[in-house]
């Protein structure tokens, strides 16, 4: 399994296909995930980028980090594991100690 690339600083308008073929001048590409906006569809300005191998991961972050895309110096790394996350709805929600008193 190849390793995983944050892409940063993209252009809002870049689709799947304009990474797949940037990132397959540097190697192989496995997959291409452009984070988008649920509510417009736009893009939200990061993807994640796939590599065949970790020396085509390696390659592309050699030739396409800090590299102008659109107008946009991308930002091309090693990305990091998600976070866990909690499976609750947060805290306590507040409003425990409040007064019951009659309005009247």
């Amino acid at each position: 399994m190849g390793m995983r690339l944050y892409v940063g600083n993209i252009p809002f308008s870049t689709t799947e296909q304009d990474l797949q073929d940037l990132f397959g001048t540097a190697g192989q590409v496995a997959s291409v995930n452009v984070v988008r906006d649920m509510a417009t569809g736009r893009a939200r300005g990061f993807a994640f980028v796939e590599m065949a191998s970790d020396a085509d991961a390696q390659n592309a972050i050699a030739q396409l980090h800090d590299k102008d895309f659109g107008g946009r110096n991308l930002t091309v790394n090693e990305a990091k594991p998600r976070p866990e996350r909690s499976g609750g709805f947060g805290g306590a929600g507040g409003g425990g100690n409040r007064r019951r008193e009659s309005r009247w």
